[in-house]
């Protein structure tokens, strides 16, 4: 009999997992579109084509990701990527070693992840609103340093990263995943990473435990900062040029997949596993409509429509969670 419990036990935690049901809406995205498509969706290169598309989004996501358990949001990552996707091939045009000049651009989005941290945490601005002028801020430089024109780039070296293969699996893909696995490590193995989730959760037990909070949260914006700026090298790589239009729309894109994924825009909650599923159901339902060519302004629309979808969950799942700690809170009250 205990063993029928434990296993009745066992079951229920397994339908009940947060991630069992992003799988399983995976999947039904999945079964829909091959019916859609005619068995098109489903396929070893339209899955490679999702993968592709989901390394720059994947890698923003990360960022994004730590910053929104922390209670925080940036939004500047779709400029960031541009102006470093330009600022690194301006610097291969005039002759600068790749190996010097991407190390260069990286640092210099670190930089700028400094700079929306030090808004937030000394200036007191709100992170919307600091990282709002970040993104018109460096939009602008991208097109300033480039005089409005996109900067070609012949470096075979550079452009391997974006269009490279190892073991026959695209090189952003690897980087992509390898990032969000060590990176699922740092958030779920260590010290910083529990901070994170204690920064998010509840702001006062941080500063009772010690963790100096702004600290956390500049290397958080730097981090990101960071992530965007491989981002946009890695794009200017496949596209073989550097484009100061190109990444409208990342963040919001990574945002999305972050909450699809299970992460709590009130901070506190959420995993890298959890946003790498939500980053595949994002980018196949990006890719489902491309599929079935529906018009890209009716592409907008459902990506709107899809972020809508994602925070009413996210609004649902705190509901659920306040009132499970209410019940636990009434229960320890009649004890």
């Amino acid at each position: 009999m205990e063993n029928r419990r434990n296993i009745a036990n066992s079951i229920n935690h397994v339908l009940k997992s947060e991630k069992i049901g992003l799988l399983l809406a995976l999947g039904v995205l999945v079964v829909i579109f091959s019916f859609l498509t005619d068995n098109n969706f489903f396929t070893a290169n339209n899955i490679r084509n999702i993968m592709i598309a989901s390394s720059i989004v994947g890698l923003v996501a990360i960022g994004e990701g730590f910053l929104l358990i922390s209670g925080q949001v940036d939004l500047s990552p779709g400029s960031v990527a541009a102006f470093s996707g330009v600022l690194a091939t301006l610097l291969l045009s005039i002759g600068i070693s790749m190996w010097l000049a991407i190390p260069i651009v990286i640092v210099c989005g670190m930089l700028i992840g400094l700079l929306n941290s030090l808004m937030v945490t000394k200036l007191h601005f709100e992170p919307f609103i600091a990282t709002l002028a970040s993104m018109s801020i460096f939009r602008g430089l991208a097109y300033i340093i480039c005089d409005g024109k996109s900067i070609f780039v012949t470096d075979k070296a550079f452009l391997k990263l974006g269009v490279g293969r190892m073991l026959n699996i695209p090189i952003p893909v690897i980087i992509c995943l390898v990032l969000f696995l060590i990176f699922g490590v740092v958030l779920n193995r260590t010290k910083f990473g529990r901070s994170v989730y204690i920064i998010g959760g509840n702001a006062n037990a941080a500063r009772l435990a010690g963790i100096q909070a702004d600290i956390v949260r500049a290397k958080l914006y730097m981090m990101t900062s960071a992530f965007s700026a491989l981002g946009g090298i890695i794009l200017a790589a496949r596209m073989s040029s550097g484009q100061p239009s190109a990444s409208i729309g990342l963040e919001f894109d990574a945002v999305t997949a972050c909450v699809l994924g299970g992460m709590a825009m009130s901070g506190g909650v959420g995993t890298m596993g959890g946003a790498f599923i939500g980053l595949l159901i994002m980018q196949g339902f990006n890719n489902g409509l491309m599929m079935l060519n529906v018009q890209s302004f009716w592409q907008t629309v459902a990506r709107g429509v899809l972020l809508i979808a994602a925070l009413t969950f996210d609004f649902i799942r705190i509901q659920q969670r306040n009132a499970a700690l209410q019940k636990k809170s009434n229960n320890d009250e009649e004890k």
